[in-house]
Parts: structure tokens; C-alpha cells; sequence
């Protein structure tokens, strides 16, 4: 399957769908984040997923991170909630889905780095670095509130 992302496009085809998901920033020791190129679109980006029934959205922050990178990790902030109609994403089989998602910050607890069958490659980045690589428009934004959350992260939700 293959996917397309639309932000703040006029030609953008109306959603049809809208699921709750997460995306975790993670850092190694020397700062650098955690991004994932994804196989459907080829672009970067955070690890994360959509909700499961029976599970809270941190839970499914853990969940994804966990399954798409094999680290288990600690969730220690809230950056942001992107709830933004006016950013989607077209899926081959005809699922145009409204953004939905929080990101968080988390500590790497345990694990070795290894990827899932949904992307191709991860790659430990510095942030302005991340900034250069192919991204969604709705990543890149991401991304820059994730430097903005570093630089103070008390004014940021908890």
C-alpha cells in the first residue's frame, strides 16, 4: 500500500477517516533523534502508530515504538497534540485519513535498535540534520516543535 500527504493543499481529497495515533521522539546519548523512512511514502519520521481498542494513547506510544524499533521505552512529556483538518493522508486502498496525533518524549529503557517490516532503514539524526531529509510537511513541523520542546520543555503540556 501506498500513501500520500497532503498539507494544506487545495486538491486534497476529503477525509474519510480519522484514528487516534502517536508518534515518540527519541534521542541517543549524543542527542541525536530516532527517525524511521518509511516504506509506503519513502519519507522520514518519527516511530509511532495508531490506537488499539482496549489500550490508552501512551500505551500505544510504547506499543508502536516498540514494535517498529524493538526498544522498550519510558514516556516523559507530552509535545504536542496535531489535530489539524487541513492535514491528511491518502492511502492506496481509498482511506484519506484527517490528522490525529500526539507526540511524545520518552527515555530509551532497553533494547537493541532494530526495525519492523513498515520501514526500510533508521537512522539516529541531529535535529537540524532531520530538518534536510525527506519529510511530510506535517514531520517537518513535528520536528520543529520537538526543538523547541528541548530547549523548554516546561512550558510544553505534561
Amino acid at each position: 500500500m501506498s500513501r500520500r500527504d497532503y498539507f494544506y493543499e487545495p486538491d486534497a481529497p476529503k477525509p474519510n477517516s480519522i484514528r487516534p495515533a502517536t508518534a515518540v521522539a527519541l534521542f541517543d546519548q549524543d542527542g541525536k533523534i530516532l527517525l524511521l523512512r518509511r516504506k509506503d511514502s519513502d519519507k522520514w519520521t518519527m516511530p509511532g502508530g495508531t490506537l488499539d481498542y482496549g489500550e490508552s494513547l501512551t500505551e500505544c506510544a510504547i506499543r508502536e515504538a516498540r514494535e517498529e524499533t524493538g526498544l522498550n521505552i519510558r514516556i516523559t512529556g507530552l509535545i504536542g497534540i496535531y489535530s489539524d483538518p487541513n492535514v491528511l493522508i491518502a492511502y492506496s486502498d481509498g482511506e484519506v485519513r484527517q490528522e490525529f496525533t500526539l507526540v511524545y518524549a520518552a527515555d530509551i529503557e532497553a533494547g537493541e535498535l532494530r526495525i519492523d517490516e513498515e520501514s526500510s532503514e533508521a537512522r539516529w539524526v541531529g535535529l537540524s540534520s532531520a530538518l534536510e531529509l525527506p519529510l511530510a510537511a506535517s514531520q517537518r513541523r513535528r520536528i520543529e516543535d520537538v526543538r523547541s520542546y528541548l530547549s523548554r520543555p516546561e512550558t510544553f503540556l505534561r
